[in-house]
């Protein structure tokens, strides 16, 4: 899915700020004090951790409940699917290239190397040995996650095996509905019990992520109040880090692939997308820009069909902000903590957060609700990811607005190459258009 956030009076990226304030103040002027009835900030930094544990433990059902609901009720022919399938893959790939080579060659994660220590006190018993010790080959760590029992995904909060299980169980049931003649069959049930279970479980998800805010607020005040301000120093090496993978892949990558193969020059895909760019950037919600989207397609001269197929059905897949976002932040804890991740151990990483980005279509706020489990895919301890994700949030609903943005350049690149090789008008530049 793209980030998507509710239209309330108070977005969740204001209530964020709001608590970041309030939370460094009781940081200052408190310090590992106690003030309310003998609890101080080390106590409210446990709020944090409650919070994400709820959405480790939310995130397994949603994710395989999500992929069931779209399996069954996704609707396009078998040629146009692959060929969709096939650029997405191929996207995403770049992205994940384009992230590693960052994270390996600038290594932004080192930066944390002496804070993560201070962070962690958050959480108590912390261990920083990882989950994990990485083999000589990727293919042998990959076949770990195959689940053994059906039961395995869920209680390990295994992201890969959890997304093999769902697309197995619901490629299944696609078929077995395609060749039910009757109507109203039992797998006609089962899907709109999916369709219904789906629709609770985003529901406790908003529920969840009402109380975000006070995660945030807690970890804010207890790290402050045990390291001082000056954590706030290293948390511009992360963004930056999230904020230069996702402008390379989508100032870089995407307009050059629109030209070469699409032959749509950058005058013609940024210059007449920038509408819905900017819109979902504004709005930090891809899906919310559709129309918008779907109306710049228009002005490239796209095909409806390519543009609908891309945009509306393909939205599902177009998700290389989310996972670009995902791998890099789970290689940089990793550097923070200083392991040394063979390349086989990185290769885990960037395929958990390509199934896991594939498996969160419609998902609200899905980059907060799938990192912890790619950063227990990367072999992270969960007390680090406990301690880490809620400081994080501090700065995700900047990255969360970039990756919409990303997500929508995604949208109109995968419909131009699902056009291509169709007769159409040359689309006009964005300088000549018809006011």
């Amino acid at each position: 899915m793209h980030d998507s956030s509710g239209r309330t009076p108070f977005p969740l990226y204001a209530q964020v700020l709001v608590a970041v304030l309030f939370g460094t103040t009781l940081g200052v002027v408190f310090g590992q004090e106690p003030y309310l009835v003998g609890l101080g900030n080390e106590q409210l930094g446990q709020l944090g951790q409650w919070v994400v544990w709820v959405l480790k433990t939310l995130a397994v059902p949603l994710i395989f409940v999500a992929i069931l609901d779209s399996l069954l009720r996704a609707s396009i022919p078998l040629h146009q699917g692959v060929k969709l399938l096939a650029i997405c893959l191929i996207n995403v790939s770049m992205a994940m290239l384009i992230g590693l080579a960052i994270m390996n060659v600038w290594r932004p994660g080192k930066a944390w190397k002496g804070h993560v220590e201070d962070l962690l006190h958050v959480v108590p018993g912390t261990n920083l040995t990882p989950t994990f010790t990485p083999s000589d080959h990727p293919l042998q760590d990959l076949l770990g996650y195959i689940p053994r029992t059906l039961a395995d995904p869920f209680a390990g909060h295994n992201i890969i095996g959890v997304v093999l299980l769902a697309l197995g169980l619901g490629l299944v049931l696609r078929w077995t509905r395609g060749r039910s003649c009757p109507p109203h069959t039992v797998i006609d049930r089962v899907a709109w019990a999916i369709e219904r279970a789906y629709g609770w479980l985003v529901t406790i998800l908003w529920w969840v992520i009402l109380v975000v805010p006070l995660a945030v607020f807690g970890v804010v005040a207890s790290v402050v109040g045990r390291s001082g301000i000056g954590v706030f120093s290293v948390l511009w090496v992360f963004l930056a880090a999230m904020l230069l993978g996702l402008a390379v892949h989508a100032l870089l990558y995407y307009p050059l692939v629109a030209w070469v193969v699409g032959k749509k020059p950058p005058t013609v895909y940024i210059g007449q997308g920038a509408d819905a760019i900017m819109t979902a950037v504004s709005c930090n919600s891809s899906l919310a820009t559709v129309p918008i989207t779907l109306r710049c397609l228009e002005r490239m001269r796209v095909s409806p069909q390519s543009a609908r197929l891309a945009a509306c059905v393909g939205t599902n897949l177009n998700n290389d902000g989310i996972t670009l976002y995902e791998a890099m932040a789970a290689l940089f804890l990793a550097q923070a903590l200083g392991y040394d991740l063979p390349m086989s151990s990185q290769i885990v990483i960037v395929v958990a957060s390509i199934i896991a980005g594939a498996g969160v279509a419609g998902i609200p706020e899905a980059g907060m609700i799938v990192l912890p489990l790619v950063l227990s895919a990367a072999g992270l301890p969960d007390q680090v990811i406990l301690a880490a994700i809620p400081l994080i949030m501090t700065v995700d609903w900047i990255i969360a607005r970039a990756r919409s943005g990303v997500n929508v350049m995604s949208d109109m690149l995968v419909a131009i190459l699902l056009d291509t090789g169709h007769s159409k008008p040359e689309a006009v530049p964005i300088g000549e258009r018809r006011q």
